[in-house]
């Protein structure tokens, strides 16, 4: 199973504790899924959906709400109605449906009524992409009214969602694991939440070491193309005009680096007499390449 649809296994049983926040998840899934039949009955609503777990949590919401099955409300218009009303989707004046793609404001003031829309919004649209290869939450949707209205609520708990519009859809996302992990606490996906972080600690701890690794390579590799170039000035200055044409201070120095080519500064000025500590040992080498320098123009 996906992570994707794991966190959506886990929103399908979840169930807000009050009759408001409930409402506010059925209308997230009408809003975005709500479909409108005409038949001998009525007006009958279903979910334009194959997603089994999407169907059960509106079953669970309609059940809870109503109290009347699936058969029950099929078979009677007044209770279709209630439905309607219930979400505030009923023209009252040519009494008929009027299903949006936008969530009625009063039913979003309260932040637990706003966390339940968000996790009605995702279960009829949502996906997560794997968190072991990447971070990235999204929500389709069907308007870009409806887009600004998810995009507005999500962010109005200090996420950073954005809208893009693919083929003719708007997709609000976000990129940044932090923010979903927020966001999966905003809909109260808590287990979903802490396999999240699992992976993210993880992810943390190998990007850690790979930056020291990759820190300490560079360092030895510089240390070791600092030697070398070391190496050659002196050769190259014992070659042109000798050695003991050098500064005794230079002279002793640059025999030091021939006798010990792999020992780091500070080894090296332990060697002198009196001993020399690390900037010391560096001055004087540099000094070296400058005169070897000299001597190459």
């Amino acid at each position: 199973m996906s992570f994707s649809s794991e966190v959506k296994e886990e929103l399908s049983r979840h169930l807000g504790k009050s009759r408001h926040c409930q409402i506010a998840e059925l209308a997230a899934l009408i809003a975005f899924d709500g479909k409108v039949q005409v038949s001998e009955s009525g007006c009958d609503l279903f979910l334009d959906s194959e997603n089994e777990l999407l169907n059960t949590k509106y079953e669970l919401l309609l059940k809870k709400l109503f109290d009347f099955s699936e058969e029950k409300r099929e078979k009677s218009g007044r209770e279709q109605k209630k439905i309607y009303e219930t979400v505030k989707m009923w023209d009252e004046d040519h009494q008929i449906p009027m299903i949006t793609e936008t969530v009625n404001g009063l039913l979003l003031l309260q932040g637990c009524c706003k966390r339940a829309y968000i996790r009605g919004a995702f279960l009829a649209g949502g996906s997560i992409s794997d968190p072991n290869k990447s971070y990235h939450f999204e929500i389709v949707c069907r308007t870009m009214p409806q887009a600004e209205q998810l995009r507005d609520t999500m962010n109005s708990f200090d996420v950073d969602a954005k809208i893009v519009e693919r083929k003719k859809h708007f997709v609000v996302y976000l990129k940044e694991g932090a923010q979903i992990v927020d966001i999966l606490n905003v809909m109260e996906a808590h287990v979903a939440l802490m396999n999240l972080e699992n992976v993210r600690i993880l992810k943390e701890m190998r990007n850690s070491v790979n930056r020291k690794v990759n820190c300490e390579t560079a360092n030895i590799s510089k240390t070791v193309n600092a030697a070398v170039k070391q190496l050659e000035d002196i050769t190259y200055i014992r070659e042109v005009m000798g050695l003991d044409s050098l500064p005794d201070n230079l002279k002793e120095m640059a025999l030091l680096r021939l006798e010990y080519p792999e020992a780091p500064l500070k080894e090296l000025g332990m060697y002198l007499d009196p001993p020399v500590g690390k900037s010391g040992v560096n001055h004087r080498l540099r000094k070296i390449s400058e005169i070897a320098d000299g001597l190459r123009e």
